[in-house]
Protein backbone atom coordinates (compact mmCIF):
# COMPACT_ATOMS: atom_id res chain seq x y z
CA UNK A 1 0.00 0.00 0.00
CA UNK A 2 2.88 2.43 1.41
CA UNK A 3 4.62 1.84 -2.25
CA UNK A 4 1.92 2.76 -4.35
CA UNK A 5 0.93 5.75 -2.20
CA UNK A 6 4.63 6.59 -2.50
CA UNK A 7 4.39 6.12 -6.55
CA UNK A 8 1.87 8.13 -7.46
CA UNK A 9 3.05 10.87 -5.25
CA UNK A 10 6.28 11.26 -6.76
CA UNK A 11 5.21 10.80 -10.34
CA UNK A 12 2.58 13.25 -9.81
CA UNK A 13 4.91 16.11 -8.48
CA UNK A 14 7.51 15.27 -11.31
CA UNK A 15 4.67 16.17 -13.86
CA UNK A 16 3.55 19.01 -12.27
CA UNK A 17 7.40 19.91 -12.19
CA UNK A 18 8.04 19.22 -15.49
CA UNK A 19 5.23 21.60 -16.58
CA UNK A 20 6.25 24.55 -14.14
CA UNK A 21 9.64 23.84 -15.49
CA UNK A 22 8.28 24.77 -19.03
CA UNK A 23 5.87 27.76 -17.61
CA UNK A 24 8.09 29.57 -15.87
CA UNK A 25 8.87 33.20 -17.27
CA UNK A 26 12.11 33.21 -14.76
CA UNK A 27 14.77 30.62 -15.83
CA UNK A 28 15.89 30.40 -12.57
CA UNK A 29 12.57 29.02 -10.93
CA UNK A 30 12.58 27.28 -14.00
CA UNK A 31 16.04 25.69 -13.29
CA UNK A 32 14.81 25.10 -9.49
CA UNK A 33 10.96 23.63 -10.42
CA UNK A 34 13.79 21.25 -12.94
CA UNK A 35 15.92 20.30 -9.94
CA UNK A 36 12.53 19.28 -8.11
CA UNK A 37 11.71 17.27 -11.00
CA UNK A 38 15.24 15.42 -10.78
CA UNK A 39 14.49 14.79 -6.90
CA UNK A 40 11.29 13.23 -7.83
CA UNK A 41 12.31 11.02 -10.46
CA UNK A 42 15.36 9.79 -7.91
CA UNK A 43 11.88 8.80 -5.72
CA UNK A 44 10.93 6.95 -8.34
CA UNK A 45 13.85 5.17 -8.99
CA UNK A 46 14.53 3.94 -5.76
CA UNK A 47 10.90 2.78 -5.55
CA UNK A 48 11.96 -0.17 -8.15
CA UNK A 49 15.23 -0.74 -6.56
CA UNK A 50 17.74 0.89 -8.66
CA UNK A 51 19.33 2.77 -5.84
CA UNK A 52 22.43 3.81 -7.67
CA UNK A 53 20.28 5.47 -10.23
CA UNK A 54 19.11 7.66 -8.25
CA UNK A 55 22.33 8.64 -6.72
CA UNK A 56 22.82 9.54 -10.35
CA UNK A 57 20.02 11.35 -10.81
CA UNK A 58 20.53 13.06 -7.14
CA UNK A 59 24.40 13.95 -7.84
CA UNK A 60 25.02 14.16 -11.54
CA UNK A 61 22.04 15.94 -12.71
CA UNK A 62 21.41 18.11 -9.74
CA UNK A 63 25.06 19.07 -9.85
CA UNK A 64 24.94 19.52 -13.55
CA UNK A 65 21.64 21.44 -12.79
CA UNK A 66 23.55 23.99 -10.48
CA UNK A 67 26.48 24.52 -13.38
CA UNK A 68 23.40 25.17 -15.54
CA UNK A 69 22.51 27.82 -12.90
CA UNK A 70 25.65 29.38 -13.33
CA UNK A 71 25.52 29.90 -16.78
CA UNK A 72 22.37 31.53 -16.93
CA UNK A 73 23.71 33.50 -14.49
CA UNK A 74 26.23 34.33 -16.31
CA UNK A 75 24.70 34.73 -19.61
CA UNK A 76 21.37 36.12 -19.22
CA UNK A 77 20.26 39.84 -18.15
CA UNK A 78 18.69 39.07 -14.76
CA UNK A 79 17.33 41.89 -12.97
CA UNK A 80 18.61 40.31 -8.73
CA UNK A 81 16.64 43.39 -7.19
CA UNK A 82 13.38 42.35 -8.38
CA UNK A 83 14.53 38.04 -7.62
CA UNK A 84 15.46 39.54 -3.61
CA UNK A 85 11.76 41.83 -3.85
CA UNK A 86 10.07 38.23 -4.49
CA UNK A 87 11.48 36.35 -2.14
CA UNK A 88 9.65 36.92 1.01
CA UNK A 89 6.32 36.42 -1.93
CA UNK A 90 7.00 33.35 -2.48
CA UNK A 91 8.73 31.82 0.82
CA UNK A 92 5.78 30.32 2.17
CA UNK A 93 5.55 28.22 -1.48
CA UNK A 94 9.40 26.91 -0.72
CA UNK A 95 8.46 26.29 2.58
CA UNK A 96 5.47 23.99 1.47
CA UNK A 97 8.14 22.45 -1.24
CA UNK A 98 10.27 21.46 1.38
CA UNK A 99 8.25 20.08 3.43
CA UNK A 100 6.55 17.41 0.61
CA UNK A 101 10.36 16.52 -0.10
CA UNK A 102 10.85 15.66 3.68
CA UNK A 103 7.58 13.95 3.79
CA UNK A 104 8.66 12.27 0.58
CA UNK A 105 11.62 11.31 1.89
CA UNK A 106 10.26 9.52 4.73
CA UNK A 107 7.84 7.68 2.94
CA UNK A 108 10.25 6.79 0.03
CA UNK A 109 12.42 5.07 3.02
CA UNK A 110 9.23 3.45 4.16
CA UNK A 111 8.64 2.38 0.69
CA UNK A 112 12.49 0.95 -0.16
CA UNK A 113 12.07 -0.65 3.76
CA UNK A 114 8.91 -2.97 2.15
CA UNK A 115 10.42 -3.73 -0.88
CA UNK A 116 10.98 -2.88 -4.59
CA UNK A 117 7.51 -2.53 -6.82
CA UNK A 118 6.55 -5.42 -9.04
CA UNK A 119 6.56 -4.27 -12.59
CA UNK A 120 6.15 -7.69 -14.54
CA UNK A 121 7.12 -11.01 -14.85
CA UNK A 122 10.85 -11.47 -15.48
CA UNK A 123 12.08 -13.94 -17.86
CA UNK A 124 15.71 -13.86 -16.38
CA UNK A 125 18.00 -13.29 -19.04
CA UNK A 126 19.09 -9.99 -17.69
CA UNK A 127 19.69 -10.81 -13.85
CA UNK A 128 23.08 -10.63 -12.28
CA UNK A 129 24.50 -13.28 -10.39
CA UNK A 130 23.38 -14.69 -6.89
CA UNK A 131 25.09 -11.86 -4.67
CA UNK A 132 26.29 -9.21 -6.94
CA UNK A 133 25.12 -5.62 -5.88
CA UNK A 134 23.30 -3.72 -8.20
CA UNK A 135 26.37 -0.91 -8.24
CA UNK A 136 28.42 -3.60 -9.18
CA UNK A 137 26.75 -4.81 -11.93
CA UNK A 138 26.39 -1.74 -13.47
CA UNK A 139 30.56 -1.07 -12.89
CA UNK A 140 30.77 -4.76 -14.88
CA UNK A 141 29.06 -3.43 -17.23
CA UNK A 142 30.23 0.71 -17.65
CA UNK A 143 34.15 -0.81 -17.30
CA UNK A 144 33.27 -3.73 -19.65
CA UNK A 145 30.87 -3.95 -22.43
CA UNK A 146 30.20 -0.08 -23.03
CA UNK A 147 34.02 0.77 -21.79
CA UNK A 148 34.37 3.03 -24.96
CA UNK A 149 30.90 4.45 -25.14
CA UNK A 150 31.87 5.65 -21.11
CA UNK A 151 35.16 7.12 -22.36
CA UNK A 152 33.43 9.16 -25.43
CA UNK A 153 30.84 10.43 -22.78
CA UNK A 154 33.58 11.81 -20.50
CA UNK A 155 35.66 13.27 -23.66
CA UNK A 156 32.72 15.36 -24.77
CA UNK A 157 31.86 16.23 -21.30
CA UNK A 158 35.37 17.41 -20.98
CA UNK A 159 35.26 19.49 -24.30
CA UNK A 160 31.93 21.24 -23.36
CA UNK A 161 33.80 22.35 -19.64
CA UNK A 162 36.30 23.99 -21.58
CA UNK A 163 34.07 25.33 -24.41
CA UNK A 164 31.99 26.63 -21.07
CA UNK A 165 35.65 28.27 -20.00
CA UNK A 166 36.47 29.60 -22.81
CA UNK A 167 33.29 31.39 -23.80
CA UNK A 168 32.83 33.06 -20.51
CA UNK A 169 36.04 33.60 -19.69
CA UNK A 170 37.20 37.44 -19.33
CA UNK A 171 40.15 39.51 -19.30
CA UNK A 172 40.50 42.10 -16.99
CA UNK A 173 42.33 45.01 -17.96
CA UNK A 174 43.05 46.88 -15.04
CA UNK A 175 45.88 44.43 -13.65
CA UNK A 176 48.62 43.29 -14.69
CA UNK A 177 49.32 40.21 -16.95
CA UNK A 178 51.30 37.29 -15.01
CA UNK A 179 54.39 36.27 -15.25
CA UNK A 180 54.89 32.54 -14.42
CA UNK A 181 58.20 32.23 -15.50
CA UNK A 182 59.70 35.16 -13.46
CA UNK A 183 57.63 34.04 -10.43
CA UNK A 184 59.28 30.37 -10.25
CA UNK A 185 62.38 32.00 -11.40
CA UNK A 186 62.35 33.78 -7.96
CA UNK A 187 64.86 32.62 -5.21
CA UNK A 188 63.80 32.47 -1.98
CA UNK A 189 66.48 35.65 -0.90
CA UNK A 190 64.91 37.93 -3.12
CA UNK A 191 61.22 37.24 -1.72
CA UNK A 192 61.62 38.68 1.73
CA UNK A 193 64.46 40.72 3.60
CA UNK A 194 65.09 40.39 7.44
CA UNK A 195 65.94 44.31 8.03
CA UNK A 196 66.89 43.25 11.77
CA UNK A 197 65.48 46.57 13.84
CA UNK A 198 67.13 47.18 17.11
CA UNK A 199 65.34 47.58 20.27
CA UNK A 200 63.83 50.52 20.22
CA UNK A 201 64.22 51.94 16.56
CA UNK A 202 61.48 50.93 15.03
CA UNK A 203 61.09 49.16 11.67
CA UNK A 204 62.48 51.05 8.99
CA UNK A 205 59.79 51.09 5.75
Amino acid sequence: MIQTIAFYLFAFLVIVSGVFTIASRNPVHSVLWLILAFFNGAGLMVLVGAEFIAMLLVIVYVGAVAVLFLFVVMMLDIDFAELRAGFMKNFPLGIAIALVLFAELFLGVGAYQVGGLALGTPDGTAATAPGVSNIAAIGALLYGRYLFLFETAGIILLVAMIGAIVLTHRERKDTKPQNVAKQNARRPQDATVNMRPEVGKGVEL
